[in-house]
């Protein structure tokens, strides 16, 4: 027969081994059982709460919200309640708690809470919620005069009269989110939500439930959550880094997209989803599907409306226009009245390939900001250090037997070129010889590179190649 003590101990170990948080306190609130899970949830250590009253560790908004406590005065069970606290250093928790009252015959010993952790899941709902009410871009809000970037904008606003998938693709900064807000503020849509989730922003599990949804289940102790196509209906859902996805998910997501509906994860009933999607990706498709992060089908779904963003290394004529953007905005929001920048920090920028693009214009500007004083113009002993560095080119001049046989990288006297900007000008260097030679014919200059004409067509838009160029 083994004795309380062992037995209370065999509990213990096997609680430590539970993908729940177990947490157990006696009639007068008091923790008596505290698992590995719970604490990693709680981000506590077992010190600072067994032993101790609950309301001495943790702060609730009143005494009946917490659900151990509850239970303790009610005597009855609570069974997939949302609970929101703060635990001892002020960060706030928050789970789905099952809770169970202990008797011993008629003597209530205590309560049982068996705990999951939806901190995150409840911060990315308020997020989105938060993001339902702050759309503020427009088309107006684009700057810039970039042939390229003028075709990306008028092929955005064609967009705007349909409800057709729409795929932006453009590197990090080129603003992605700004088309698709402009986009969706432009269409019949504008009063409705426009929800946008990062997908890596967040593991496979809890995308999958943002995504699609959950339903309350006993059984699964899982929280009821709408879906985003839920959130977003009537409106615009923006599926940022789309490529990020598993391959699973962007299955399961292809097939929403077909049957223009959302099947919730507990495999329930189908709801029709009036929604309209965006996504985005930071690469070129085409190369996505090549490398396996992208599924072709989910490509072609996506891409009814495809829209190419230029880097800002591309549409440099528009550096100065969004450099006073941003010089006006700062001086509003830090009270101060800069006039403008230095011819040499003029030079820098324009010599500058921006691998950040407008989104790095605006940090190293806001940067700059922070480190005057009462001067006017931004000189070069204002900007931040990464920059400068970044930007000196230093001693290029080098000796005769380093340039030999690689003169066709310098022009000049200039710095060796990035090895990815240097790829790009040969490969549409060649893609334009080999539409010469065709005649400019898709078919047969697709033909002989080896590729689809869709891609063919994808790299003609990206580079801006134009017949009457060359």
């Amino acid at each position: 027969m083994i004795d309380s003590e062992k037995r209370l101990f065999m509990f213990e170990k096997v609680a430590e081994h539970l993908d729940s948080g177990i947490h157990v306190i006696d009639s007068q609130g008091k923790t008596i059982i505290y698992n590995q899970k719970m604490m990693e949830i709680e981000n506590m250590e077992i010190d600072d709460v067994l032993d101790k009253n609950l309301l001495d560790v943790f702060q609730f908004n009143t005494e009946e919200d917490s659900t151990l406590l509850q239970v303790i005065k009610t005597k009855v069970p609570t069974l997939n309640v949302k609970q929101t606290y703060f635990n001892n250093r002020g960060n706030e928790i928050t789970t789905l708690n099952n809770t169970f009252p202990i008797f011993h015959g008629d003597q209530l010993l205590g309560a049982i809470e068996i705990a999951k952790d939806i901190t995150k899941l409840e911060k990315v709902i308020r997020d989105n919620l938060h993001k339902r009410n702050n759309n503020l871009y427009t088309f107006d809000s684009i700057l810039g005069s970039n042939s390229l970037l003028m075709e990306a904008v008028e092929t955005a606003k064609r967009a705007t009269r349909t409800v057709s998938p729409v795929l932006i693709s453009g590197e990090i900064g080129t603003g992605k989110e700004l088309f698709a807000q402009s986009i969706h503020n432009g269409s019949s849509r504008s009063s409705q939500p426009f929800i946008s989730q990062n997908c890596a922003a967040l593991p496979d599990e809890l995308i999958e439930s943002m995504l699609f949804g959950t339903k309350k289940s006993t059984f699964t102790e899982s929280v009821e959550h709408p879906s985003l196509f839920d959130q977003a209906e009537g409106g615009t859902l923006l599926l940022d880094e789309i490529s990020s996805l598993n391959m699973s998910l962007q299955a399961k997501l292809l097939q929403v997209l077909q049957e223009q509906s959302v099947q919730k994860s507990s495999n329930t009933t189908d709801k029709d989803s009036g929604v309209r999607i965006i996504a985005t990706i930071n690469e070129d498709p085409i190369d996505a599907i090549a490398n396996g992060r992208l599924r072709k089908d989910l490509y072609y779904r996506l891409s009814v409306v495809s829209i190419f963003l230029p880097p800002l290394r591309e549409r440099k004529q528009d550096i100065e226009e969004l450099t006073r953007f941003f010089i006006d905005q700062f001086n509003h929001l830090f009270a101060m009245n800069i006039k403008g920048i230095t011819s040499e920090v003029k030079e820098m920028f324009d010599n500058y390939d921006w691998p950040g693009n407008v989104r790095e214009l605006e940090h190293v500007l806001e940067a700059s900001f922070n480190l005057m004083e009462f001067e006017e113009l931004i000189d070069f002993n204002h900007l931040p250090i990464q920059f400068r560095q970044k930007s000196d080119g230093g001693d290029t001049q080098g000796t005769d037997s380093d340039r030999e046989g690689t003169d066709f990288l310098f022009q000049g006297g200039a710095d060796i070129k990035p090895l990815e900007i240097f790829m790009e000008e040969a490969e549409t260097y060649y893609i334009q010889k080999a539409l010469r030679h065709h005649d400019f014919n898709i078919t047969k200059t697709a033909k002989a590179l080896s590729m689809s004409r869709q891609n063919l067509q994808y790299r003609i838009r990206k580079y801006g190649i134009e017949r009457n160029k060359f």
